[in-house]
């Protein structure tokens, strides 16, 4: 990558990000139900084109963070080895994740999305945004299957898994008693013989 080209991409990841720090404020300041694009727009000082081209929607700029977080997730399930097991190579892609994610102090909106969950209207979106990377879990993992229908079976594991991801994110933002990777270390362990005929492994370390 050139010098040129690497400045356009860090430019354009932040203005990404100033959009969906915007959004995530005047979600809080206002209700999700009340930001329009134009404001988040106006809060990140740009137009409301640039924002059409970083973002298709309101929600999809709110649940950035998330996506981030899946694909990180998704990139570190792609270096574990070929021969682990898929719930295992899963689960410890997960708990990696959320441990770097704690290690940066400058992620603030993890504390901003509990703020707003529960908020009537943002379910369905946040399943929008698990979903949106269900297919591209799906075929990763098709390649650690073994056995007859490994593309059905993989669909099967990665909604599963993400299921179990978000039940955890949910219960971690209604109980945050302790670290969100133990409430995520426990839920997985608990999915694991039933989302997976393979891979009953532990997922600790």
């Amino acid at each position: 990558m050139s010098e040129a080209t690497g400045l356009r991409e860090r430019k354009k990841a932040a203005t990404r990000l100033a959009l969906h720090e915007a959004a995530l404020r005047l979600a809080l300041e206002q209700g999700p139900e009340r930001v329009t694009v134009e404001a988040i727009a106006d809060a990140a000082n740009v137009s409301r084109r640039t924002f059409s081209n970083y973002f298709s929607s309101k929600e999809e700029a709110l649940f950035h963070g998330d996506t981030v977080r899946l694909r990180r997730m998704l990139e570190l399930l792609r270096e574990r080895p070929a021969d682990e097991p898929p719930w295992t190579a899963l689960s410890r892609a997960a708990l990696r994740q959320a441990g770097e994610m704690f290690e940066d102090p400058t992620v603030s909106w993890l504390t901003r999305r509990r703020q707003l969950h529960g908020h009537p209207g943002l379910l369905a979106h946040q399943v929008a945004a698990y979903g949106a990377i269900e297919r591209e879990l799906a075929g990763e993992l098709a390649h650690r299957l073994t056995g007859p229908d490994p593309a059905l079976r993989s669909r099967i594991l990665a909604a599963a898994f993400l299921a179990t991801l978000r039940v955890a994110v949910q219960y971690w933002f209604e109980q945050p008693d302790g670290p969100l990777v133990d409430t995520l270390r426990a839920t997985l362990a608990l999915a694991a013989p039933a989302a997976a005929a393979e891979g009953r492994t532990s997922t600790h370390r």
